[in-house]
């Protein structure tokens, strides 16, 4: 049996900021697809990292100076340096006990279901921009999986299996999911991402799941600060439910194509990379998505948009260049003032005026 305080002092000694564990079992009901039970048959045991995302990553974006800090850092330095690192010095230490360690880095949309809309398939991945143009029919321009992947036993799941991590950090008892569907901790609200480790061996102690004060205030802020209005109102029809083991999480149900292309090319008012006259010309109505509030999201249209809008843009930093993280800075700003779980943490708060910026255009 492994110690639970013996793995969680190894992982804050190596950089990560919280630790949770949790038994494979509060997976159960995951679609089959998404379930890290079938990483292998013998786990018993789940253990989620977090890794804060310094509030001076938003910095830039927030004055509208700098955006190339939170794609790099924020993304690409933690899912490619902190986060692995953090796992490979975890995992030595189970495997020391004499216990598998099976270390799960964010390896970014490479499931055989796609983390946008939850369908099979090849389709876009915002963290993978792959050009594949000119290489045949049956390969998109941007994708997500190999096309001919399959089952390597029946009765496995084929390869490669990507679970829902913010659902996984829950079932660790790191925090809840607030409606804009980002992971809130009571630590550092929305400022986090995570990584994973699974394992045969079984604990001495597991962390129940969060049960304080809801981390989130269903204020709106998230619903009001999206340029794209990809966020449903709160109390909106539009709303996914899922009962993880007998705690309820609840989220809005995002144009998630939408978001996507906001969140890397931000629209006419939130991207001071793009001029003015490209977006009133919108060639070929190319651009109509980021243009019409009304109109939904495809993999299509997203796709469109990140092909045109590269020419504009400076080359990314680590991922894809960041223009929006509206959804963020509101939460961050509303969960620092007055009952929020990120109060008192700073001396000075994230917005220093009432309103976020936005091109006169």
């Amino acid at each position: 049996m492994l110690s639970s305080k013996l793995i969680k002092e190894a992982a804050l000694a190596a950089g990560a900021d919280i630790c949770g564990i949790a038994p494979i079992e509060r997976m159960k009901g995951a679609p089959d697809l998404m379930n890290p039970k079938f990483l292998f048959p013998e786990c018993r045991s789940m253990i989620g990292f977090v890794f804060r995302i310094p509030r001076g990553l938003q910095r830039g974006i927030e004055e509208g100076t700098q955006f190339y800090q939170y794609p790099s850092m924020a993304y690409g330095g933690i899912n490619e340096i902190y986060g692995p690192a953090v796992l490979y010095a975890v995992g030595r230490v189970i495997e020391d006990e004499g216990y598998e360690a099976f270390v799960y880095r964010n390896t970014g949309a490479r499931g055989a279901v796609s983390d946008m809309d939850g369908k099979e398939g090849s389709t876009t991945s915002p963290e993978d921009y792959i050009n594949r143009m000119g290489e045949g029919e049956t390969v998109t321009k941007h994708h997500r999986k190999s096309l001919y992947t399959r089952k390597t036993r029946e009765e496995n799941v084929e390869p490669d299996l990507q679970f829902q991590f913010r659902l996984a950090a829950v079932a660790c008892g790191l925090g809840e999911i607030g409606w804009s569907k980002m992971l809130l901790t009571p630590q550092f609200g929305p400022l986090q991402r995570v990584v994973f480790m699974f394992t045969d061996g079984e604990f001495d102690e597991y962390d129940e799941m969060y049960s304080g004060e809801p981390l989130c205030r269903k204020c709106g802020a998230c619903v009001r600060e999206c340029p794209g209005g990809c966020i449903p109102p709160i109390g909106s029809e539009k709303t996914v439910r899922v009962d993880l083991d007998g705690k309820l999480c609840e989220w809005g149900d995002i144009d998630m194509w939408r978001c996507y292309a906001f969140y890397s090319h931000a629209g006419r008012y939130y991207n001071p990379f793009v001029p003015k006259e490209v977006f009133d010309k919108n060639e070929n109505g190319v651009l109509d998505l980021l243009e019409n509030p009304d109109m939904v999201g495809t993999e299509e249209t997203s796709a469109g948009i990140h092909e045109y809008m590269g020419q504009f843009l400076p080359n990314a930093a680590g991922y894809g260049l960041a223009k929006c993280g509206g959804c963020i800075r509101g939460c961050v700003s509303m969960l620092e003032k007055k009952g929020g779980c990120m109060e008192g943490r700073f001396k000075e708060p994230l917005r220093t005026r009432k309103t976020p910026w936005k091109l006169d255009r």
